[in-house]
């Protein structure tokens, strides 16, 4: 019926043609609507089939992240170049960069987003997050969307940012294109599978036009690496030299890699991924203590390999994850780890406390090769806040590394990546890529004052921000709060700081040793002592950085502050919860947590 009436139409089409032709096409699909302006394209009617759009407009695919550690961002950007492919328009940005005020105008809408800490949205996707949980978000009935959601197992609210997003979009009006994904440490087919049921729900509603990616996030310059999570780098370990004392009960390192010619750019602020294998003294503990054959072939990942090549290079050895315990648990029979893996709050202190090896020695089991590999996730690479500038150490990098270690029935369990780099001999390789945290950066003004909070290891990334400062002879006023157990022990970087202070280049350090007195003292107890001053540094426009534990000393910091706005700032509590979002919201109160 519909080529019967196109065919009648002459050429050029007459005001009164192009109206039927606008009403004929009106309610056809994008893909429809693609095919009639291809036909009418190839009768020559070119000039009026540009007005058909008017009536049924392209949509756009827009692609949002919310990423903590690049994962979501990695694949946000790979749907954003499949879709591409298939000539659909794509809007691919950052959560943090998107207009929330554009959400009204969106008939298509895909998000990846991970979960942070305890249920919080990651730094990216907090804007957005509470725009949608607000009284100002719009109905959404014309919206498609759907969403992917990174979480751990580990935690108690696995993929709650992704589940808070569907349910609120829901609530909204919005239509779901596909049942929400939520994606565990390994997510890597998941999220495969979800991008092709994605792209193939997207494709009835939009129509083919060959446009390209168009991103409102940071495109890639030429500076940016090739190298990534997915193709590190292979650098070489210059140092790994012990910080701590000898009588400190904790040992701390710190390692030089040489990223050689590599290209690779940093800023101060930013995470180096560390790809690491697992100790061959523990993949041997392994397969001796399930007695298997260290030369059995496995596959992982469409790849056959030995059982000791996968357990060293391939699989997670040193942290469990609840499935695991679940699984291990029904293998072995036991009534005691049951009982465990029944409760979520004993599984997650199980998981904390105890490693593959662990479960083997106290859970005996009979399991073959395959069982075993199929039942371990995927090996992770670690995190570590760089503690250099390149503006000072060029093609160099430098992190602080605590060494994980804990004494268990006689038996040292180490961390996987901290111990590969406290035993790391000068020359040995390891892969490495940066990960950007574009939520941990100085003040673009260089006139801003900065105060840094970052005990133990979380004093790194102020290392990197001291040397960034001092080699751009950035003299406005800093101030950073250390903590460790001992200062003969576990003052890291000492000799530094005491520098940093003689040319004036830190204004101030306040130090606190907790176990040097009787009462133990801690960064937050120096920031309430200095409270008046800290306050005025805050109302004279200083930038605040955390760096360290989010379980306890980001909280402790987080509340010292609440009380010095109180006492200080004549605020009440939500006045003063008010106070610190407000800095947040304008990148003056940032964090590092983990």
């Amino acid at each position: 019926m519909l080529l019967k009436e196109l065919s009648s139409f002459a050429s050029p089409l007459s005001e009164g043609q192009v109206d039927k032709l606008k009403q004929l096409t009106s309610e056809l699909s994008a893909t429809q609507l693609a095919w009639v302006s291809g036909y009418l394209a190839a009768t020559a009617n070119q000039g009026q089939v540009a007005q058909i759009p008017e009536a049924a407009p392209a949509q756009t695919v827009t692609i949002l992240y919310g990423s903590q550690t690049g994962n979501g961002k990695g694949i946000a950007t790979t749907l954003a170049a499949q879709a591409s492919a298939k000539g659909f328009a794509v809007n691919l940005a950052s959560m943090a960069d998107y207009k929330v005020r554009q959400l009204k105008q969106e008939t298509i809408l895909i998000a990846v987003v991970s979960t942070h800490g305890e249920g919080e949205a990651p730094d990216d996707a907090i804007e957005l997050h509470k725009f949608l949980a607000s009284k100002r978000a719009p109905k959404l009935e014309q919206l498609n969307f759907s969403v992917l959601a990174l979480g751990d197992t580990s935690y108690e609210f696995f993929c709650q940012t992704g589940k808070d997003f569907s349910e609120r979009l829901t609530a909204l009006g919005a239509k779901e294109l596909l049942p929400i994904v939520e994606c565990d440490v390994d997510y890597e087919d998941a999220a495969e599978n979800w991008q092709e049921q994605v792209l193939t729900a997207v494709e009835p509603l939009v129509q083919a036009s060959g446009a390209s990616v168009v991103s409102i996030d940071t495109a890639k310059s030429s500076a940016e690496s090739e190298y990534t999570k997915q193709q590190p780098y292979e650098a070489e370990i210059l140092v790994s030299q012990k910080l701590t004392g000898r009588d400190s009960d904790r040992d701390v390192r710190h390692v030089e890699i040489d990223l050689g010619e590599s290209g690779i750019r940093y800023e101060a602020g930013d995470a180096l991924g560390i790809w690491f294998t697992n100790s061959s003294g523990l993949v041997n503990e392994v397969i001796t203590g399930l007695s298997l054959d260290a030369n059995a072939e496995v596959t992982v990942s469409k790849q056959t390999l030995t059982l000791e090549q996968a357990l060293l290079e391939k699989k997670e050895l040193t942290q469990l994850y609840p499935g695991l315990v679940t699984a291990w648990a029904e293998l072995a029979g036991n009534d005691a780890l049951t009982a465990i893996a029944a409760d979520k709050e004993q599984t997650r202190q199980f998981v904390l406390g105890h490693q593959l090896a662990d479960l083997i020695t106290q859970y005996p089991v009979t399991i073959d090769a395959d069982k075993l590999v199929a039942l371990l996730r995927p090996l992770t690479p670690r995190l570590y806040s760089i503690a250099s500038s390149q503006a000072e150490v060029e093609s160099e990098v430098h992190l602080t590394v605590a060494l994980v270690e804990d004494e268990r029935e006689g038996q040292t369990r180490f961390g996987g990546a901290s111990h590969f780099l406290a035993s790391a001999e000068e020359g040995q390789t390891v892969k490495v890529y940066v990960e950007p945290n574009k939520h941990f950066r100085l003040p673009e003004n260089n006139d801003t004052p900065v105060i840094m909070v970052g005990p133990g290891t979380g004093v790194a990334p102020f290392r990197a921000f001291m040397q960034q400062r001092a080699a751009g002879g950035v003299e406005s006023d800093s101030w950073l709060f250390f903590g460790n157990p001992h200062f003969e022990q576990d003052f890291l970087y000492q000799v530094e700081w005491q520098q940093y202070l003689k040319s004036g280049e830190l204004s101030r350090l306040d130090v606190a040793f907790s176990r040097d007195q009787a009462e133990k003292v801690y960064v937050q107890h120096r920031i309430a002592e200095q409270g008046e001053t800290l306050w005025n540094w805050l109302q004279n426009g200083a930038h605040f950085y955390i760096c360290g534990d989010a379980e306890r000393m980001a909280k402790d910091v987080h509340q010292a502050l609440i009380n010095l706005a109180i006492e200080h700032g004549g605020l009440d509590e939500a006045g003063a919860e008010n106070y610190l979002e407000e800095l947040r919201s304008a990148k003056r109160y940032q964090k590092d947590v983990y």
